[in-house]
Formats: C-alpha cells, structure tokens, sequence
C-alpha cells in the first residue's frame, strides 16, 4: 500500500481552462493557472483522484457518486469537491460534459506534477495508459491532509484496479463520524 509521507497537500500549479465569452467563437476558453492555495487555503476539500478520464469505473461509479452525494458533502462541512486526474485540461472538460457534472471540480493534473508529489503515480503501461494516478481519496483542511483513503495493490502495471476505499459512500461515512 502506498504511504501518503505528507501533512499538507504538495505546492503546484495546475493548467487549467476557463469560459471567456471575451473571446468567443466555438472555442471560448482561455488558460488559467489555479495552485493549491487557491483550492485548498481556507478551506475543507473532498479530494478524489482516478485513473482516468472515460475509464469504465471512472466513469461509471466513483465521479457520478461523488457528484450524486454533492449536497451531503456541503451539508457536513465540505466546501468543494474536487476529481484529480492526470489527465489535460482538454479531456477534463469533455468528461465532465459527456458526464453531466455540475457540482464536482474536475481538476487536470495534466503533467502529473501533483500526483507525482503525493507519491501516488504509478505506471499503467500495461494497459497503454502510460502514467496515470492511483486511485484514493483524502479531506484537506486548509491544505492539510485530515484523512486518505489509498486503494489496495498499490503498484506500477497492476493487473486489478481495486475500487473499494476512494469511493463517495467510504468518505461520506468518514465525514459522518467525524
């Protein structure tokens, strides 16, 4: 199992990409850079991470579950809710579409660069993917790391993707108890 070695949630910048009706055309989004502070400062985040943008568990389960308990979330505290793949900024933004979510966040960590510092990158080359993030979940405070969950097998290349722990159902029981 992986060993999440930090207290606060590592310092980057993530490219991402905002409406700009300024611009227009078919294609009215501009860059805009988001770092951590600017999602974890201040506030109580639910945090999961996947493999995968239009992967089958992905999509399927573990982010229309999150964004299906989105209220329950807010009611306990929880000021955002964020879906970290590394994945571009392009394909967040057409699986959140082709999803229909409206509530969670979904955050590109197109280079990796966050989930390589959580420690949580793994190679899935046997699967074509190249690399790709592990899947867990965590609640940060003010950039803290309160809680992670990290899926079993934890490992490059592993032949199971264990879905059993990152889930919306384990961090909503977490936070219940809490």
């Amino acid at each position: 199992m992986a060993v999440i070695a930090y207290e606060r949630v590592p310092s980057v910048t993530f490219k991402t990409r905002v409406r700009d009706e300024s611009i227009g055309g078919d294609n009215p989004f501009r860059w805009h850079d988001l770092t951590t502070d600017d999602i974890f400062a201040g506030k109580r985040v639910v945090v999961f991470s996947l493999p995968g943008a239009f992967t089958p568990t992905c999509s399927a389960s573990h982010l229309p579950r999150y964004e299906e308990l989105y209220d329950e979330f807010k009611s306990l505290g929880v000021d955002a809710v964020v879906c970290i793949s590394v994945n571009d900024a392009f394909v967040m933004y057409q699986w959140g579409k082709h999803q229909g979510a409206k509530n969670v966040f979904l955050l590109p960590d197109g280079n990796g660069d966050f989930t390589r510092k959580m420690g949580m990158l793994v190679s899935k080359d046997n699967l074509g993917f190249g690399m790709r993030s592990w899947r867990y979940s965590m609640v940060v405070a003010d950039g803290n790391i309160e809680k992670v969950f990290v899926e079993s097998e934890f490992g490059d290349n592993c032949p199971t993707d264990p879905f059993e722990v990152s889930d919306a159902d384990t961090m909503l029981a977490y936070l219940k108890d809490s």
